[in-house]
């Protein structure tokens, strides 16, 4: 799932490669697959023997740290407020993970040799070196884990509806994941006390380990399948949109070829699907069709001086473009000035009273049409 959401992330920059948030979102979750990664037993052996034995523990822990750290800085710098206090927070989490990586580094090494590959089921937890590589450890899991989630709910508060939803069940799977992380701390103390002892608490930990990992997952997936959701739902109106436009289009386009403001190269499909981004496609022929509209206006007063162009009805109006249409000359004489006239105004200011408005007289155009080719048969 990271991994999916890191490739996503990762388009979604080529597109805006300024985004710092972005940047770090993208660094988060590469960090973050990868720590998941490298806690597979089998890849930290293989590391292990590629190197030295422990190199792949501190590794791991190394590469999900940052990964936290990471997640820490894209809430950050989500949030507006001062720069220099921002970048006095950015210095204190690189300092204390930076701290922390250091001192799981030096524990490592203070180790013996024959230790290194220990896990939290060690024995030797007394040995004062693997107590304090969980201890730091995971005092920096509590605070990694509580930091993010504390903004997550924080960003909530200013976030749509399906976002706010999203971030507070990733905060919940966070906070459970701190508390696991206490619970580690607990039970090193445990295991020093008594190496052989509480395995059923560790099992127990693990177990909510896993089940916070999966609700953060879902709050994560959540906000991302609504956003998808309505990508696809904006997808599917505009494409619809763009087809019911092509009479009106056509016809316009027609009568004055000039105001196309782009003919796509023919090419291979793959670049054919690239060029004909649904948005894009949408909003040029938007443009074009009002643009087409504003140089017919001058004909269309002419056909219909006395009639209110800017609010009446579509079928009325798409009546009055075939009349127009069929006075306009082919040629115009470039030295012959037009006034403008206001055609088809939508009710509302944007963008999708202006399509709702157009669509309208599409449809009305092309129906009219219809009729008029089925009146010559």
């Amino acid at each position: 799932m990271l991994i999916v959401g890191a490739i996503w992330k990762i388009v979604d920059l080529t597109r805006a490669p300024r985004d710092r948030v972005l940047r770090l979102l993208v660094a988060c979750l590469l960090l973050l697959a990868a720590g998941q990664i490298l806690s597979f037993p089998g890849v930290t052996l293989a590391v292990d023997s590629a190197t030295a034995l422990g190199v792949g523990k501190v590794a791991f822990n190394a590469v999900y740290m940052s990964g936290l750290g990471a997640l820490i800085l894209v809430f950050l710098f989500s949030l507006s407020g001062p720069d220099r206090a921002r970048r006095r927070r950015v210095r204190l989490h690189a300092g204390l993970l930076a701290a922390v990586l250091t001192a799981l580094v030096i524990d490592m090494i203070a180790t013996p040799p024959a230790l290194r590959g220990h896990t939290l089921t060690t024995a030797d937890m007394a040995q004062p070196a693997i107590a304090a590589f969980y201890l730091i450890g995971n005092a920096y899991f509590v605070y990694a884990y509580l930091t993010p989630a504390l903004w997550a709910l924080r960003y909530a508060r200013l976030a749509a509806r399906h976002l706010a939803l999203g971030l507070r069940v990733m905060a919940l799977g966070l906070f459970v994941l701190a508390i696991t992380s206490v619970n580690r701390v607990v039970w090193v103390f445990l295991r020093i006390d008594a190496p052989g002892g509480h395995q059923a608490f560790n099992t127990v930990n693990w177990s909510m380990t896993d089940w916070a990992l999966g609700i953060v997952l879902l709050g994560l997936t959540y906000s991302a399948g609504m956003q998808v959701a309505a990508h696809l739902r904006s997808v599917v109106y505009h494409r619809r949109m763009y087809r019911e436009l092509t009479p009106l289009w056509t016809a316009l386009a027609t009568a004055y070829p000039e105001l196309v403001l782009n003919v796509e190269p023919s090419g291979s499909r793959w670049r054919r699907f690239r060029l004909r981004r649904t948005h894009e496609r949408f909003y040029r022929r938007l443009i074009e069709c009002r643009d087409g509209l504003v140089r017919l206006s001058p004909y269309l007063a002419r056909v219909a001086p006395e009639a209110d162009l800017a609010r009446g009805p579509a079928d009325q109006l798409a009546r009055h473009i075939a009349e127009a249409l069929a006075l306009k000359p082919v040629t115009e004489d470039p030295d012959t000035a037009f006034s403008a006239t206001r055609i088809a105004s939508p009710s509302g200011n944007d963008l999708g009273a202006e399509a709702r408005e157009l669509v309208a007289v599409s449809r009305a155009y092309a129906k009219g049409h219809r009729e008029q080719g089925t009146d010559n048969r």
